[in-house]
């Protein structure tokens, strides 16, 4: 019995010297670096000559910051963690590694702030894998045509402002006026696809936050989803670092051939947080005091978004950043920056929303400079008219505000552009099919809308996919699998809209009784 005890005592033993002669003796050097002023989340740094530039530093009582400017005496980091604790003569050590975030399918489901550190009380992330967040974007020969559409179940966008896998389209507009009800949809709207979604808050008030999160939890696959936060009260640097953590979070699955979807809330706070630090850190101030590279700062964190080739294993990225206006100034500093390095800006107009036209996208200022390419194809052919015939709705209506009797023509026109508009509204957190898009573009080019009051058109948009699932089954399994519509197909579907318009014609007024002939 005394053998079998021995035995692995012996081993551990054998082990332990082992270890114990391979230590090799002597004094070892560690540079150590001591803080010299800190204020406002910055501290000057001297005595880390050999660190670089993002690198990450410890402090001794245990915040982390970033060395964001290197100088011959000093060092400028950018602290994560709050401040308070930090005082001038505590030492600072250096890492030898830049920042890195836990990646991979545990953080699916979860809250984190930008370093990846659990905000949801659901315990510790077990994430075998950490990347940096700063990382180089994929080449020009990695890289493949958008062609696979996102639906973002938004009719007015679907139709009239396509986005495809790989895309970068910036939505902008005045606070207050849809702008991330926009994106919250769209990444509602990924519940039955196979879209992976990374939602990243920076800057945004708690509350407005939390309602952000509930509502893709009440409505939409928060299993398949990441939210990154870093409020309004949280340190500059985390501000700062926040989208760039989003994206490597995101680019864990576009690397292994899969799809995702980046919305970033908002870049305008991220570049008055990048200001912040740029001037807390001495550097020369430009425009609007931003520093020269903030076009770069933007420029080099949406180039990561992209449709890889097959060789790289074919997923995609596409980035979706916000951007807010100042009495929808489109030609200010950080809004043009932004649209030069975007495929198209989704603009908002605070007129629009506040007469109800919710969601309130400016159909002449916004754009997608991918469009069509990735439409499905049996929307791109109901929709092949749709934005001239509204342009031209929308010029008409204009003059005929000054009087005089239009021709028959031009009242057709006008009607039928009201019942366009009528469709393009479309109340939150209620994305609608392919389906169903296509069939309420088909029921308002086909006509089938004309004869309707303006207000049954939301009542036929409710009950459409009841009707189209009870009438026209065949044509909707087609066109949600393969995104096509036959023409047999097509009649069934007309047939369907046509009797479901039908049903919501209000009844004909009762012709009054003649008058009885006068006695004489």
């Amino acid at each position: 019995m005394s053998s079998d005890f021995e035995s692995p005592m012996h081993a551990w033993l054998d082990d332990a010297r082992a270890r114990v002669s391979a230590t090799e003796l002597g004094a070892r050097a560690e540079p150590v670096g001591r803080v010299e002023e800190v204020a406002d989340g910055i501290a000057l740094i001297s005595g880390l000559p050999q660190a670089r530039l993002d690198e990450l530093l410890h402090f001794d009582r245990g915040q982390f910051g970033f060395a964001q400017v290197l100088e011959r005496d000093r060092i400028g980091c950018v602290i994560l963690d709050a401040a308070d604790a930090i005082e001038a003569g505590d030492t600072v050590r250096g890492s030898g590694d830049v920042v890195r975030v836990p990646v991979g399918t545990p953080l699916l489901g979860r809250v984190v702030d930008p370093l990846g550190r659990p905000l949801d009380g659901k315990g510790p992330i077990a994430a075998d894998t950490r990347e940096p967040i700063e990382r180089p974007a994929p080449a020009i020969i990695e890289r493949d045509l958008v062609t696979e559409p996102v639906q973002t179940g938004l009719v007015v966008v679907d139709t009239l402002f396509a986005l495809g896998r790989g895309q970068r389209e910036l939505i902008i507009g005045d606070r207050a006026i849809g702008k991330t009800t926009i994106a919250i949809d769209t990444i509602i709207n990924q519940k039955h696809s196979d879209l992976y979604c990374v939602y990243v808050a920076v800057g945004q008030k708690s509350a407005s936050v939390r309602r952000a999160i509930d509502a893709i939890q009440a409505h939409g696959a928060p299993e398949r989803c990441i939210f990154v936060v870093a409020p309004a009260a949280s340190s500059p640097g985390l501000q700062w670092i926040a989208p760039f953590a989003g994206f490597t979070m995101a680019e864990y699955f576009r690397d292994r051939g899969q799809h995702a979807l980046v919305v970033i809330d908002d870049l305008s706070k991220h570049a008055a947080s990048h200001r912040e630090i740029a001037l807390l850190t001495r550097q020369s101030p430009g425009r609007e005091a931003y520093p020269g590279d903030v076009f770069y700062v933007h420029a080099r964190l949406l180039e990561r978004a992209a449709k890889l080739s097959r060789s790289r294993g074919g997923g995609s990225l596409t980035a979706l950043p916000i951007a807010e206006t100042d009495a929808g100034n489109l030609s200010a500093y950080i809004p043009t920056n932004l649209i030069s390095i975007t495929d198209g800006q989704i603009v908002l107009d605070a007129r629009l929303f506040h007469e109800g036209h919710k969601p309130a996208v400016d159909a002449g200022t916004s754009v997608s400079r991918v469009g069509g390419k990735t439409q499905a194809l049996a929307l791109r052919q109901a929709a092949q008219t749709l934005r001239l015939d509204y342009a031209q709705f929308l010029e008409l209506e204009v003059f005929t505000r000054f009087g005089g009797m239009p021709d028959t023509r031009v009242r057709q026109q006008l009607t039928r552009g009201a019942r366009i508009r009528a469709i393009l509204v479309q109340p939150q957190h209620a994305p609608l099919r392919l389906a169903d898009e296509v069939a309420l573009v088909l029921a308002v080019q086909s006509g089938f809308l004309d004869a309707l009051p303006l207000s049954a058109v939301a009542t036929f948009r409710q009950g459409l996919a009841d009707v189209l699932d009870r009438d026209a089954a065949g044509a909707v399994r087609q066109i949600q699998e393969h995104g096509l519509l036959d023409e047999a197909n097509k009649q069934v579907l007309g047939l369907a809209l046509q009797r479901l318009a039908l049903s919501l014609m209000p009844p004909a007024p009762a012709l009054a009784p003649a008058p009885a002939p006068a006695r004489s």
